[in-house]
């Protein structure tokens, strides 16, 4: 037997003492973080610029630093890619991690020698909680496949520029670069199909473990590989599979479809990563939301989600928050990050510990009519309305439709359905009174005939990933967007799927 069993044992009891702390003493721990960023920060043209040599308090903080998006963070960054030290963190960044950015195309988060332990200490610490929670220790033994994107990195400027989890490749530890699958070339391959045919390639023949990837693309790469092996499940082909980590998106939609491809249900571990930071990560088994990291140098604010519009909203710190309530997550960190607006939203499940659950993106809703729907009740509605049709839901969208020739204003929904509902009429009545149960605002427009009830859409297998794949963000780390407040998605599904909806 492999010497990783006894040796991850003791490195998840060793890790006890410091979950420990984490429950007990996040607000403590935060103080800590917040006084010691805002002392490295004072040395830094931001941190000059901001009147940090005066900051005594959180109080004193939130008056000298605004809440900023990356576009008004630009200019700091844009210095440091030239190659100006001491700008937004002492020094220069140990990498810049690119990712996609809404209205500046490609985004690039500095990451520093003293944020990259977030980022890899977390990561290794989720495994640890996973282990000290429910004693297995199986899956360390086998092989591990992380589906991410190209670990090539940019070297041309002072910084080298990468995907965050091309740079979490080159940061691996040794001993476990042998079982890390798929190898650094296939990584390379920048077009999304024929990289999953190369991984399947690589790891059909291998004993796997442990499979890492946001939902959408796990599932995609599970159903080729059936295919190349005529298998009936997953574990017929990796009789060892034990245990799926996965983020980024919320994993009900996807869950009915993932265990019936595996053959029965796995072990899953939930995490919070982004480029920006790694910030909470599940630590019970079953879930019990995600345990926020308080000591791994990101101090956190929150704003509540229906007053983030407001000239200067209310910016609250981790012993403000309250259960129930939904937050726009902003972040100060050892990376450089000051009031940094993440663009996720996330809502307390408790306080005693830090336990919270994302519920979508700030910039990804529903409100054209005043209803503000987020990804959170869109889910939740979904899942019910699969859940009492009996239906499979595989992706979908959902855009409004404020100039409908049929009829009253409503939302429009477009589906693909890995298993249909019989009745797709049903399925719509069940889908909008579930959405009206969450969202009192939408009860409020459909009772009050303002609005009319849903409109499903059934679209063919594929729409999605055709979507995707014609705006370059096929397969990665990217995400079929679930809301938007235009009819961008939806102008495009009915402009190319047209003969096959209905």
């Amino acid at each position: 037997m492999s010497i990783l069993s006894p040796a991850a044992r003791m490195a998840a009891v060793a890790s006890r003492r410091r979950f420990g702390r984490w429950t007990s003493r996040a607000v403590e721990l935060q103080d800590k973080v917040f006084r010691r960023i805002v002392e490295k920060g004072s040395k830094t043209a931001f941190g000059r610029e901001h009147g940090f040599e005066s900051i005594t308090s959180y109080a004193s903080f939130a008056e000298r630093v605004p809440v900023r998006g990356y576009e008004e963070l630009r200019p700091y960054i844009d210095r440091i890619m030239k190659g100006e030290k001491d700008v937004l963190w002492p020094g220069l960044p140990k990498y810049f991690a690119m990712s996609s950015g809404t209205t500046s195309g490609a985004k690039y988060i500095p990451i520093t020698p003293d944020s990259l332990p977030n980022h890899i200490g977390s990561a290794r610490n989720a495994f640890l909680r996973y282990i000290g929670k429910t004693g297995r220790t199986d899956f360390v033994n086998g092989k591990y496949i992380f589906l991410s994107g190209s670990p090539k990195l940019d070297e041309s400027g002072p910084v080298p520029c990468g995907r965050l989890s091309g740079i979490a490749h080159h940061n691996v530890p040794h001993f476990l670069r042998p079982r890390r699958l798929p190898s650094y070339e296939t990584n390379c391959i920048a077009n999304w199909e024929e990289k999953l045919e190369k991984i399947i390639d690589e790891t059909i023949n291998e004993d796997m473990t442990l499979i890492s990837g946001i939902p959408p693309w796990v599932t995609m790469y599970f159903e080729k590989l059936l295919q190349r092996t005529g298998k009936n499940n997953i574990l017929e082909v990796f009789p060892r599979f034990s245990l799926m980590v996965h983020g980024g998106v919320n994993f009900a939609p996807y869950s009915e479809k993932l265990f019936r491809l595996i053959g029965q249900e796995i072990d899953m571990l939930e995490t919070f990563p982004a480029s920006e930071g790694f910030f909470a990560f599940q630590d019970e088994f079953p879930s019990g939301g995600l345990l926020l990291i308080p000591d791994s140098g990101i101090f956190y604010e929150f704003v509540p989600a229906e007053r983030f519009g407001e000239e200067n909203p209310p910016r609250i710190p981790l012993s403000g928050v309250e259960p129930g309530v939904n937050y726009v997550m902003i972040i100060n960190s050892n990376a450089g990050l000051w009031g940094y607006n993440l663009g996720d939203t996330v809502k307390f499940l408790s306080v005693d510990p830090y336990r919270l659950t994302v519920t979508g993106r700030i910039s990804q809703f529903t409100s054209a009519f005043g209803e503000h729907v987020i990804e959170e009740e869109a889910d939740y509605a979904i899942g019910k309305a699969s859940e009492e049709t009996g239906a499979v839901v595989g992706e979908f969208t959902l855009a409004p439709l404020v100039d409908n020739p049929g009829g009253m204003p409503c939302h429009q929904w477009f589906v693909e359905f890995e298993k249909a509902p019989a009745d797709i009429k049903r399925f719509a009545e069940s889908l909008d009174k579930h959405l009206q149960h969450r969202n009192d605002y939408y009860k409020y427009l459909v009772e009050g005939k303002i609005i009319g009830p849903a409109m499903v859409i059934k679209v063919p297998r594929g729409t999605f990933n055709r979507y995707m794949d014609s705006i370059g963000k096929l397969g990665g780390q990217h995400k079929v967007p679930h809301l938007s407040n235009d009819r961008g998605i939806a102008d495009w599904i009915i402009e190319n799927v047209q003969p096959a909806l209905s």
